[in-house]
């Protein structure tokens, strides 16, 4: 029953994130277009007017307490069943927008959000129980086995080759060389929160974690490894289109994520082949709904659209004809 109750208690916080995190983007936003109708420049031309803007430190509060909340999901949850829900947020980012920014949510956005909401009612349905974890060593003894080490050497090896080796060359041109040193390393960096997760909820308890030294190795993994994350995240967001950077993150970071955590924890132990299989397809479901949200984010806002999906009169149609072709009669629309 312990491993159903923290499981719940992982959901909602998770949940919780996403509602935050969904929210500061448009809180965020919002502050910023105050700040550009004060005069100010732009923080897309250079300037920094917004950070005397309390709407966009509002919005970066909210964003602060999201991050707490998610990072708090992992000490009760698997990761497999909190990484996924973080597409909830573009869920609530769009719908906020839809209202408060008045960017139109197209239909294909809405059918997006109903996918992602499926796939994480299906992955909450069928995620495997946390285990019971009563100590840091215990995490420790997971993250020393042979499995594990092999993931890790070879997460390393690659991470390097791609920096030294690619970046230089081809970081400019492959979204996928920055994206993939995000994910690599974010799986790892995932691994060392859960640690830590566990380590501080377990000293709340009362069985202070911190006077193992393994504890001090993962607060310093997490920190060395989110700044790596961080760098290269904001050379692929400097480079690449956000539409394009974001699906394809999410999608890296979240499968390879779920991969280290079923190596490290070996979440789907006591599964069946149903909850297994249950799970993958909810996955894979919310990774539909993201992409469809992504690729379609500015349809709504975009004239033009209509035009592409229906044609306004007979020209139209006709125009789009071969030269060489007697045109026939069409009917009104």
């Amino acid at each position: 029953m312990r491993g159903i109750s923290d499981n719940v208690h992982g959901v909602i916080l998770a949940l919780s994130s996403s509602i935050f995190i969904g929210a500061s983007f448009i809180i965020k936003k919002k502050g910023l277009k105050k700040a550009s109708a004060t005069g100010g420049t732009r923080a897309g031309s250079g300037g920094h007017a917004y950070l005397l803007e309390p709407m966009w430190w509002a919005g970066m509060l909210t964003m602060i307490i999201g991050e707490g909340a998610n990072f708090a999901a992992y000490a009760y949850a698997p990761a497999i069943l909190v990484t996924p829900l973080g597409a909830l947020s573009i869920i609530v980012s769009a719908v906020l927008a839809h209202f408060i920014l008045k960017e139109r949510l197209h239909i294909f956005g809405i059918v997006g959000c109903v996918l992602c909401l499926v796939g994480s009612v299906s992955i909450v349905l069928h995620a495997p129980l946390e285990k019971k974890i009563e100590s840091v060593m215990e995490v420790w003894h997971l993250a020393t086995e042979p499995g594990f080490i092999v993931y890790t050497c070879v997460v390393v090896v690659v991470v390097l080759v791609l920096i030294f080796r690619y970046v230089p060359k081809l970081g400019q041109r492959y979204l996928v060389i920055y994206i993939g040193i995000c994910s690599l390393t974010g799986s790892l960096t995932v691994m060392g929160v859960k640690a830590v997760g566990i380590a501080l909820k377990l000293s709340f308890e009362g069985k202070n974690q911190f006077k193992y030294y393994q504890t001090w190795l993962f607060t310093v993994f997490v920190i060395v490894f989110c700044l790596l994350q961080l760098n290269y995240l904001n050379k692929a967001l400097e480079t690449f289109n956000t539409a394009v950077v974001s699906p394809v993150y999410y999608v890296m970071f979240t499968t390879l994520t779920i991969l280290a955590s079923m190596i490290m924890f070996k979440d789907y132990d006591h599964q069946t082949a149903t909850q297994i299989i249950t799970a993958l397809c909810g996955f894979i479901t919310i990774l539909g709904g993201t992409f469809l949200l992504h690729k379609t984010k500015d349809m709504g806002n975009n004239p033009s659209t209509n035009a592409i999906l229906l044609p306004k009169n007979n020209k139209d149609i006709e125009s789009s004809k071969p030269t060489n072709e007697k045109p026939k009669e069409t009917v009104e629309v």
